[in-house]
């Protein structure tokens, strides 16, 4: 039988310079020409029709002589999403959450080792941070990414240390491998996880991982500011409404 490879034993490089440049026009919000090809370091011709083909599959669009991602990116990541069956249980739960507590609610899930938000949530008081759905995290910088983790076989967290390492994002971030692995023993043990400062100073998270069929599918959180994340209210109103979350999706998973 034929092994499958796990990458590419010989990348091509006119495909991964596209997408480098696509990640480095959403990295800066935009970019020229000039701008783009000194990021690049490549001749000036060659990311211009790089640009041009982007453009021309509706992929990068060009205002005033600036390059920016298109919509069509969106066309793409809604479908991607609908193929993960934990969005659409998960989703009218995360909605109850917000509104209940006001704050943001969140729904992770892990692949190619890292983290993507595919649903979040603003309650009344949420608080305005640089989130989005579809955003990409390192999964130790915050407690649903952590939740995560725990649950994974050792081989797999072994894996994506291996290859994604633990940059630090803020003074609190864990960034030594003994230090993550005993927070993630503390999380199986308790079955939630705390992100206290460790992504974003101000915020505090508390998270629990959802299973289906006894693997992690993903984690949901609640995210709020310091002020209003009092280790009273973490641990009473917090607690039991991802509890109440967990139950009814992991249910629901189990018979869709």
């Amino acid at each position: 039988m034929v092994q499958q490879n796990t990458g590419p034993q010989a990348p091509v490089k006119t495909a991964e310079r596209t997408f480098e440049l696509v990640e480095f026009l959403k990295d800066v919000d935009g970019a020229t020409l000039t701008e783009a090809t000194d990021a690049l370091d490549l001749p000036k011709s060659s990311v211009h029709n790089y640009l041009k083909t982007l453009e021309h599959c509706g992929y990068v669009v060009e205002t005033d002589g600036v390059y920016e991602v298109g919509l069509r990116f969106l066309d793409l990541g809604a479908y991607a999403r609908t193929n993960v069956p934990l969005y659409p249980v998960a989703e009218p739960e995360l909605e109850t959450i917000a509104e209940e507590t006001g704050e943001l609610a969140n729904l992770l899930v892990e692949q190619d080792g890292r983290g993507t938000f595919i649903y979040r949530k603003k309650g009344e008081n949420a608080v305005k941070i640089d989130s989005y759905n579809g955003q990409q995290i390192h999964l130790h910088t915050t407690a649903v990414g952590k939740a995560i983790l725990a649950n994974l076989p050792e081989e797999r967290v072994e894996a994506i240390l291996a290859r994604h390492g633990l940059p630090e994002k803020t003074d609190r971030t864990i960034t030594d491998r003994e230090a993550l692995y005993d927070a993630l023993d503390d999380i199986r043990k308790e079955g939630f996880s705390y992100d206290r400062e460790e992504r974003i100073h101000g915020l505090k998270c508390i998270a629990t991982p959802v299973f289906n069929d006894g693997d992690v599918a993903g984690g949901i959180s609640i995210t709020g500011p310091t002020s209003r994340m009092s280790e009273e209210r973490i641990e009473g109103e917090l607690k039991q409404q991802l509890r109440n979350a967990k139950n009814i999706v992991e249910l629901n998973l189990s018979h869709s």
